[in-house]
């Protein structure tokens, strides 16, 4: 099934992702600076008004002769202008009713009263809010309790336009803006930059797997990051795994027909030259029979070539063995023969288990057929290891071969006896298996007196 390629690229991903994290943070960070300076700005606000309370509060205390004097002399003309937002107010509090004093600019207005509005005061004996005005402007109000003994208890409160504080937050958030779109313009840049620069090693290692399709390099070439690296020689032991196997199908077709070349030959010999039917039909079955066991054999070694590089092919080898030696020794019945081994059930081969019973079965078949009386399989000491190769040990107790024979039986249709059926493939089937696999195999002569098979292959 062909890939369907994602809506956005790795860059525009990476680059998205960025540039939305950046602006997160500039949004948070700018709600949480403006937040705080509302707070500062709402703070140093009230400090000037907490200062013209102080001073009514000391007008207050000062001496009944000069209080008409002094209270609400606060040097702050606005006090005095008509409606300018800056007010103040004294109520006291103990009399018969309230006598209420205030400032010029309130015009006979009143302030409520944040006394009556259940407003808890602040460490610093302030009640402080927000109240609509005479004029309804928005008002900064704080307001104090005080009691002068004999004199009398008063709220003293002093008010001011609030759109001065907005008016300095508005400032703010604006410089903050511009400050943040910049700084965000600069980060979203910095980003696009460092995801060209850091996506540049996948698209050269993009760039060199297309020029290896395209057969202008034979393999991928350049230095990449420790990150891209295991990557590259990755595909390049691919890319020499599927040479590899394209070459060993081309020679085992080329083979094959050279192998059943033969055949075809002397079937069209003997039809030309007219022999007997019985003769030319003996012929054609002794050369189909011929040619079928050449095509196993090539078919055998092609589904070999395919699997020898697979990922993921693990066979237990115990089980295996011991089901091929019941099966061996039930044909072998009449013949009284035994089989046996002493490989521990832990060992598995790393490979496909057909490939392994092929190559077993082929070893112990021949075992079994030049046995006197018994075959044992065992492990060669030092081997087996996790990772490392393992060696299998078949002996027989049967003639044995020449030493100068045991090279000769390892090629490719030889047979040392016509006598005994079989097509001479047998032994020249493990040695290839063995060979894609990484392994081998070799003859030697056995303690048993017969023939000794090590087969070396991978394990895990």
């Amino acid at each position: 099934m062909p890939f369907r390629s994602h809506r956005f690229s790795l860059g525009a991903r990476l680059f998205l992702s960025a540039a939305f994290c950046c602006v997160l943070i500039l949004v948070l960070a700018g709600v949480g600076l403006t937040t705080f300076y509302r707070r500062s700005a709402e703070r140093g606000f009230d400090e000037r008004l907490s200062v013209y309370i102080k001073q009514l509060v000391a007008d207050l205390a000062a001496p009944p002769e000069t209080e008409r004097q002094t209270v609400g002399d606060l040097g702050e003309p606005r006090f005095d202008l008509p409606l300018t937002g800056w007010y103040w107010q004294i109520v006291r509090l103990d009399g018969e009713r309230p006598t209420i004093r205030s400032s010029r600019s309130l015009v006979g207005g009143q302030l409520p009263k944040l006394l009556d509005q259940d407003i808890a005061p602040n460490s610093r004996g302030l009640r402080e809010s927000y109240v609509s005005g005479p004029d309804d402007r928005l008002l900064r109000i704080l307001e104090r309790e005080i009691d002068v003994g004999e004199d009398g208890r008063f709220t003293v409160a002093v008010a001011a336009p609030a759109d001065e504080i907005e008016g300095d937050i508005q400032d703010f958030r604006f410089a903050l803006t511009m400050t943040f779109v910049l700084l965000g313009l600069i980060l979203v840049a910095s980003t696009l930059v460092q995801v060209r620069f850091g996506l540049r090693p996948l698209v050269r290692l993009r760039a060199a797997v297309g020029t290896v399709r395209t057969g202008e390099a034979p393999r991928i070439l350049g230095d990449y990051p420790p990150d891209l690296a295991p990557l590259a020689g990755e595909l390049n032991q691919l890319i020499d795994t599927n040479r590899e196997i394209l070459e060993r199908a081309r020679t085992q077709v080329g083979n094959l027909a050279h192998a059943l070349k033969t055949p075809l030959s002397v079937m069209m010999n003997e039809a030309a030259a007219g022999s007997g039917e019985a003769h030319l039909a003996q012929t054609v079955k002794a050369q189909t029979a011929v040619m079928r066991d050449q095509v196993q054999y090539y078919l055998d070694r092609a589904r070999a070539a395919a699997l020898s590089g697979a990922l993921g092919g693990v066979t237990e080898v115990a089980p295996s063995l011991e089901a091929l030696l019941r099966t061996f020794m039930k044909i072998s019945q009449e013949r009284g023969i035994r089989g046996s081994h002493t490989v521990p059930g832990r060992l598995r081969f790393r490979g496909e288990k057909q490939d392994f019973e092929e190559m077993l079965g082929n070893l112990l078949d021949n075992a079994f057929k030049w046995a006197g009386t018994r075959v044992e399989v065992s492990l060669e000491p030092g081997t087996g290891n996790p990772g490392e190769p393992l060696a299998l040990l078949i002996d027989d107790d049967g003639p044995g071969l020449p030493e100068a024979a045991m090279a000769e039986v390892l090629k490719r249709g030889r047979r040392l006896d016509e006598s005994t059926p079989g097509s001479g493939l047998g032994l020249s089937i493990v040695v290839d298996l063995a060979k894609l696999y990484g392994g081998e195999l070799a003859l030697y002569r056995s303690p048993l007196g017969g023939l000794r098979a090590r087969l070396v292959l991978p394990s895990v």
